[in-house]
């Protein structure tokens, strides 16, 4: 039978894509494991690898095609011994009189959609709920067949070995079962056949809500200039730092860091490091700094859910990182308890792939706070916008030399301003400053946050 391979969702935000670049053509053998397709997210650019093997009868998005809806069907494979072009072939369009199916399956790509398009696509005359035709009985002991995540190819073999699903494992994306999984297994062991009936209806699914319509703007069209789609990463973070910005109230506290003492640590270290191949930057020190100092100020290690406040025993630090597409947030787990040259370590890969655009959705999705360092351009102070659901993000400015009263007397020394972004809703002013004063002393006198 053939195989139809769907729209995945990438990342758990994800509900639609762009099929950026097909990495194979009709008539390619592929098998698990292949890549088949490079997909935009709303985060970065990823690979899709196929879960099972045959021969790709038809493409039905082409590459370049936006706002592709999870689950849509881009492609049809012949499994194994069908002839190809009957996968190709588009399926025959069922008499009137048999069940319909749901609106949006076995359709292939749909056209954009908005508000009402069920209503659009439903039959005129009133019928019965629809049900899925490939939905499986329940398996005993209550768990349906329908809840366990396996390729068609693996279904179709396991019901020909007589194997029950749910006693694998499987090694697919997300646990899901694929051919590979079914080799050794036992026969006999899949449940009896149930006998066809009534199949319960179920439950509609809530209305997706309505994406918010863009108003127009006016710009001078006179003007020479050049017209440039926006990227599914674009679009996100134009969302989410709106999101932000509408619906969380920002307290901005900053101070001034003495930066000398860091320094002199940094080039030690290095030193010390120089053998390993580890070059620590200042970045790197300061992630390190405000992991510990998220721990020993657990007040802003948190995230207000609108009626509950979430309270984090571990400091997971997201970092900015500036890539050809767009802002994205790597996250260092654990930054109060990680070496200070497994931060480097880890920042430098994950910037490098950041770049590229190969991240992984949980390398920067989460996170209890966010670090933005803007001091390498030579600004001297800013205010960052807050991350959601994090309560909190540390603006880094310049360090530069100034005027600074050392010992009751003024002295020229290494400055830095800082700026702490929070939530004020979960946030008191007075923790927020805590913060911020226990983060300039860990920075002012580091030994204490490495020793």
């Amino acid at each position: 039978m053939s195989i139809e391979i769907k729209m995945p969702a990438l990342s758990p935000t994800m509900e639609e894509g762009t099929l950026a670049k097909w990495l194979v053509k009709e008539g390619d053998t592929v098998k698990s494991g292949d890549l088949l397709a490079e997909i935009e997210t709303d985060k970065a650019t990823m690979e899709f690898e196929a879960v099972d093997e045959g021969v790709i009868g038809k493409i039905t998005v082409p590459e370049g095609t936006d706002n592709v809806k999870v689950g849509t069907v881009i492609a049809v494979m012949a499994g194994e011994g069908e002839d190809v072009s009957a996968a190709a072939a588009p399926a025959p369009t069922p008499a009137p009189a048999s069940t319909p199916l749901p609106p949006g399956e076995g359709q292939g790509a749909p056209a954009p959609r908005g508000e009402g398009e069920r209503e659009k696509t439903a039959t005129p005359t009133p019928a019965p709920s629809p049900v899925a035709a490939d939905a499986a009985p329940p398996s005993p002991g209550g768990r349906g067949e329908e809840r366990i995540k396996a390729s068609p190819l693996a279904r179709r073999l396991a019901a020909e070995k007589g194997v029950d699903l749910a006693s694998l494992s499987g090694s697919g994306p997300n646990g899901r079962i694929v051919k590979a999984d079914l080799e050794g297994a036992k026969p006999g062991t899949a449940p009896a056949a149930q006998p066809a009936a009534t199949t319960p209806t179920p439950s509609a699914p809530a209305p997706a809500a309505a994406p918010a319509e863009h108003k127009p703007v006016w710009w001078d069209e006179s003007i020479p200039h050049e017209e440039e789609k926006l990227s599914n990463i674009r679009k996100t973070i134009a969302r989410r730092l709106t999101e932000s910005k509408q619906t969380i109230p920002h307290i901005y506290l900053t101070l001034d860091i003495r930066l000398d003492a860091l320094l002199k640590l940094r080039g030690e270290l290095n030193k010390a490091l120089e053998p390993r191949g580890v070059k620590l930057s200042v970045n790197d020190l300061l992630i390190k700094a405000l992991g510990v100092a998220l721990i020993q100020t657990p007040k802003c290690n948190v995230t207000y859910t609108g009626d509950k406040l979430v309270k984090y025993s571990r400091a997971d630090v997201s970092v900015a990182v500036s890539t050809p597409t767009g802002l994205i947030t790597p996250i260092i787990r654990d930054a109060a308890n990680v070496s200070v040259s497994s931060i480097s370590t880890q920042m430098k890969d994950l910037a490098g792939r950041a770049k590229e655009g190969k991240l992984q959705p949980q390398e920067y999705q989460g996170g209890t706070a966010s670090l933005s360092n803007m001091g390498m351009f030579g600004i001297k102070q800013f205010e960052a916008v807050i991350n959601p659901p994090q309560g909190m993000i540390m603006a880094i400015g310049a360090g530069e030399k100034r005027p600074y009263v050392i010992d009751d007397s003024l002295q020229i020394a290494t400055i830095m301003s800082a700026t702490g972004s929070f939530d004020h809703r979960a946030i008191d002013g007075a923790d927020g400053a805590q913060l911020m004063k226990t983060f300039k002393e860990l920075v002012e006198a580091p030994m204490g946050m490495i020793a």
